[in-house]
């Protein structure tokens, strides 16, 4: 199959994925303005921090490094080999979830149970729903890299919204379960890949403290009460609700891309330049979406996040620091952006001698992370979780940096010149951040609603400047996206 081939399957997959993230958000978005009008925001935060953690932290021990290895090259391969490598996934998964279960209920503060009830049973439901979605892992890694797209789609759509018509159902009719609720909705080897999986093993351990420090901080720790975690946890996830739907789908898909298209262990002047020309100009585009994409986010996010977070959860979320931490947010999924197609495109590179030194580096940046989590916290409050997240990936976008100009150092591509943007476009972003705050200061929000739709059609104006500007000043991304659209729906048509 060649490149180009490759990159139609990757973009079918990636705006597959882009649609049942839509789903999941959505759901997920309305799921939650419902319960903060029924449960308490101390259930909420035992459930979305502390629970979700336990849950994806077994997933991510479990499975992150298998996915990353067997995803790895193309789909001829000796796949009995690699199914018999993938069900490891569920012992390591029953594992993980008894013994993280332990330290959960043995080692962790456990909330009041007139405030919290039943978290015992959350604990244990939590893990054992972990350990049964581990038993679907061979089968989702063989649909992933073989791209079926409708399959993945619909089994993940469906389990979606099962889970939250239940939900739902429970919380209207039975509140005073409490976490009873969010319990019963949840419940031959190839040794190279083998050695690939264990150094993706302890990048994704690391990784895995990068991307949930604070929520082990906030566990671990107790800086925070579970009522400002819940708080917190809203926030976080309304911050990051449109990066998600947008780039995690992309990550996902692009990354089968990169790993498909490019050698591990050969240099770009060694490899197939069609390839390695194909695979930057993909790069190039990714990156400038993603830096487009947070940029728009980080401008307009500033003026509207005390809207946002007064229309969501009313007074609760409006008031006190939930502003001032959807702002810092908004900053955050700037880098988050990046970060994701750097590493995207890092992780499937690496040969594994630089998944094993890249992993020292993971390991310095998760103690300085965690440490910096904890003194800002103190000084900051729940803020400070976000500005050590910036540090994160502040330094995680470096190092990416780094490996990709001396990937392509020596070959004619400068995928990374992507991240320049014309002085016309960064005034057109300048322009519609002043506008916007002196709207928000004049217009919002306590006037009522007529000022506060008066501020949001001025937003909804600059916002139609700023991409009319982007469509005129940067040809080649649109041009990119045109073009794969173009090649996903005819690929829709001929399946």
């Amino acid at each position: 199959m060649s490149s180009r081939e490759v990159l139609g399957q990757a973009a079918r997959l990636a705006s597959s994925g882009l649609l049942l993230q839509v789903l999941f958000r959505v759901i997920t978005f309305v799921l939650n303005a419902f319960i903060l009008r029924f449960l308490s925001k101390e259930i909420v935060g035992v459930v979305n921090v502390r629970l979700t953690l336990l849950y994806s932290t077994t997933i991510f021990l479990a499975r992150e490094a298998f996915r990353r290895a067997c995803l790895s090259g193309g789909t001829q391969r000796h796949w009995s080999q690699t199914l018999n490598l993938l069900w490891l996934t569920v012992p390591l998964g029953v594992f993980w979830s008894l013994f993280l279960g332990w330290v959960w209920l043995q080692l962790l503060e456990v909330p009041d149970p007139n405030v919290v009830p039943h978290y015992g049973t959350g604990v244990a439901a939590f893990g054992l729903s972990a350990v049964v979605e581990l038993l679907g892992e061979p089968l989702w890694v063989l649909a992933q890299a073989h791209m079926f797209v409708r399959l993945k789609v619909i089994a993940e759509s469906l389990s979606v919204i099962l889970k939250s018509i239940l939900t739902a159902l429970l919380v209207l009719w039975l509140p005073h379960w409490g976490l009873y609720i969010f319990s019963l909705a949840q419940a031959s080897v190839n040794w190279e890949e083998a050695k690939l999986t264990w150094s993706f093993f302890k990048q994704s351990f690391l990784k895995q403290i990068l991307t949930e420090g604070e929520r082990y901080v906030m566990t671990f720790l107790n800086v925070l009460n579970f009522g400002d975690q819940g708080v917190y946890d809203i926030v976080n996830n309304l911050g990051s609700l449109v990066a998600r739907l947008i780039f995690q789908p992309i990550e996902e898909s692009f990354y089968i891309f990169f790993a498909k298209v490019l050698e591990r262990e050969k240099d770009a002047t060694l490899q197939k330049q069609e390839d390695v020309a194909v695979a930057a100009a993909v790069l190039e585009s990714l990156l400038k979406l993603a830096l487009l994409t947070g940029l728009t986010i980080t401008v307009f996010g500033f003026a509207y996040s005390q809207l946002a977070l007064d229309i969501y959860g009313g007074a609760m979320l409006s008031s006190g620091s939930g502003p001032v931490l959807l702002r810092a947010y908004c900053l955050y999924v700037l880098l988050l952006a990046i970060n994701g197609v750097t590493e995207c495109f890092t992780f499937a590179a690496m040969s594994k001698e630089e998944v094993d030194r890249y992993n020292f580096t993971m390991l310095a940046l998760s103690s300085s992370f965690l440490g910096l989590s904890y003194l800002l916290t103190h000084w900051c409050g729940s803020v400070g979780f976000i500005l050590a997240n910036c540090f994160n990936m502040g330094i995680r976008i470096t190092q990416s940096l780094r490996f990709i100009h001396r990937y392509y150092q020596k070959s004619p591509h400068r995928p990374l010149a992507s991240l320049y943007l014309s002085p016309v476009l960064l005034g057109a972003f300048a322009l519609s951040g002043g506008i916007t705050a002196v709207s928000e200061v004049f217009l919002c929000c306590e006037r009522g609603w007529p000022a506060r739709l008066a501020h949001i059609t001025v937003g909804a104006l600059c916002l139609g400047a700023t991409l009319r500007t982007v469509f005129l000043t940067e040809t080649k991304l649109i041009h990119f996206l045109r073009t794969q659209l173009a090649v996903s729906r005819l690929a829709d048509k001929t399946t």
